[in-house]
């Protein structure tokens, strides 16, 4: 006798409306959103989660939550008809929101230790919820650090908060690029390659970790060669999601799906699927 599929709430499959408020431009291709809801409360979400994102008449993605409030704050990359069009919306414009969805940053857990935030390119978007978390409650934390690069300078997110946070006293804040041009006075290579000089506890620090998979999976092992077990290490993993609540399969990763059991995994249960090419 079959078992009947659990009930899917209404409100996880249905658009709620929200208006963009405000719209800046990050990079070449990525912008900003911030949106309010038409009407009722604001979304309450945590630093990890993400929503689908609707554009009408056009579809929908997933995208993180960059900022946890009263604003409902995206940071989208234009690179589909979607995603174009979520860039292209104007303050005023309706779009779409379901969710949250997902599980969260570990940042209980980190409370009373070492954090340590590892961004690749646009991979700084959805971790930037846990960097606002952990500076707005800097006594729950030891070290706080921000390793962050990008392909090129004007690749790097958030530009202007990044100068704002290389004054703080209480923050490390490490930033690279793959490649200079003349204006760029900073460090040039690989993000991996700033985990050597950052100042943590390897016996007790939490790190989380967004970019690329290969620029992952190279500071997965870098973190490891520092001495952070695999347990301590945390990993958002958004890829090919389409429904958000586990029923269309697409975002299978070997046996877990990602909009179910994710985005955030460990690195000791999700490092090895990595490795398997076209998995």
């Amino acid at each position: 006798m079959a078992v009947a599929a659990e009930p899917i709430e209404l409100a996880a499959t249905t658009p709620r409306p929200f208006t963009v408020v405000e719209r800046r431009r990050e990079t070449e291709d990525t912008w900003t959103l911030e949106l309010e809801p038409v009407d009722g409360p604001p979304l309450e979400s945590l630093p990890g989660q993400f929503t689908m994102l609707y554009a009408f008449g056009v579809g929908e993605v997933p995208i993180s939550i960059s900022t946890c409030g009263d604003r409902l704050v995206h940071t989208v990359r234009a690179v589909g008809a979607v995603t174009d069009a979520i860039c292209a919306a104007e303050p005023g414009t309706v779009l779409g929101v379901r969710g949250p969805f997902g599980n969260a940053w570990p940042l209980e857990e980190a409370v009373g230790r070492d954090l340590l935030i590892v961004a690749g390119g646009i991979g700084l978007a959805p971790l930037h919820g846990a960097l606002v978390h952990a500076l707005e409650n800097r006594r729950d934390y030891r070290e706080v650090a921000l390793l962050y690069g990008a392909r090129t300078p004007a690749d790097l997110l958030y530009r202007a908060e990044l100068v704002g946070l290389g004054s703080r006293h209480d923050l490390q804040l490490d930033v690279t690029v793959d490649a200079a041009d003349w204006q760029w006075h900073g460090k040039v290579g690989v993000v991996p390659k700033l985990v050597a000089a950052a100042r943590f506890d390897p016996d007790t620090a939490i790190a989380l970790v967004v970019g690329p998979e290969i620029m992952m999976r190279f500071t997965i092992e870098a973190l490891l060669a520092r001495g952070i077990a695999t347990e301590r290490i945390y990993l958002s993993m958004e890829r090919n999601m389409r429904c958000g609540v586990g029923h269309c399969g697409h975002c299978q990763l070997g046996p877990t799906l990602i909009c179910r059991d994710g985005p955030v995994y460990s690195a000791a249960g999700i490092a090895a699927l990595m490795e398997v090419r076209e998995l």
